[in-house]
């Protein structure tokens, strides 16, 4: 059950949603074994707060937390929660779509390049269109009947050059990473194939043959995110759902996933920007 709840800071009025979770079997457990031990100075479990991209902010409590002690824990992070949501406004703010010509930014493997666009005359007659890294920009080299197209059409062509030169890349950087990450899953017998596909909202999926499937948009991230996409894969050939048992499984195989998984997260708008 969700409840909406809200709080001032400063002459900002700010929404929160509050999420009542009760124990784990785990927590269970342990709060059984040691019921001998409890005494007032016990700490009670903790009011998780996060905020996240869209601007959500999320208070995760125990199922008998009072309103006040949640509110009480919003108020203490009320700066950090205020700062974090005007962070996540300007990046939104910086997100607009892109008209692919030269000055904009384009990612690869988690840097920043500066689009450039050569047309006319800086191209020999008789090349291909071509899309290649150099000193920190990516270049995209017209040739001269190319270069001739209006400005919406040449657009598109760009669009089409980089989104190719992108899964070009991705297929032998996946396929690198995998092979560099399959001895982890000691539970995969053989090597599952790769299919790239562009997807809106996922980085990843794993069919029910646990071949993978992997969003092309990958190579924009760095290779550390990418590693956890697979690895999240692998787990998922496994345990096909999100139970304890898979979580577990992850975090045997990358420790510090979560962390990974929010940086991935925080630029997944700038990656997946067309």
């Amino acid at each position: 059950m969700t409840e909406n709840k809200v709080f001032y800071y400063g002459q900002d009025k700010i929404g929160y949603e509050v999420v009542r979770k009760e124990a784990t079997y785990k927590e269970k457990i342990n709060q059984t074994e040691s019921a001998k031990l409890v005494t007032e100075k016990t700490k009670p479990r903790k009011v998780v707060i996060k905020v996240h991209p869209d601007q959500r902010v999320v208070a995760t409590a125990p199922v008998d937390a009072t309103d006040e002690v949640i509110h009480d824990a919003v108020m203490k992070r009320a700066r950090w929660i205020w700062q974090s949501l005007q962070d996540f406004a300007k990046q939104q703010d910086h997100v607009l779509p892109k008209r692919y010509v030269s000055g904009e930014t384009q990612f690869y493997l988690g840097r920043r390049y500066v689009l450039k666009i050569i047309t006319d005359a800086e191209v020999a007659d008789g090349i291909n269109s071509t899309v290649k890294l150099s000193r920190g920009k990516l270049n995209v080299e017209l040739s001269q009947s190319d270069s001739e197209l209006d400005a919406e059409e040449r657009a598109v062509l760009v669009k089409r050059l980089i989104d190719e030169w992108y899964r070009n890349k991705f297929r032998s950087i996946s396929r690198e990473r995998l092979e560099a990450l399959i001895y982890k899953a000691s539970w995969v017998k053989n090597s599952p194939s790769i299919k790239l596909m562009t997807m809106k909202k996922q980085w990843g999926s794993c069919s029910t043959k646990g071949n993978l499937i992997l969003n092309p948009h990958l190579a924009k991230a760095p290779k550390e995110c990418i590693d956890y996409v697979i690895l999240h894969e692998l787990c998922h050939i496994a345990e096909h759902n999100h139970s304890e048992h898979f979580w577990r499984l992850l975090t045997q195989v990358m420790p510090n996933w979560k962390e990974v998984k929010a940086r991935l997260d925080e630029m997944a708008e700038l990656y997946l920007n067309e």
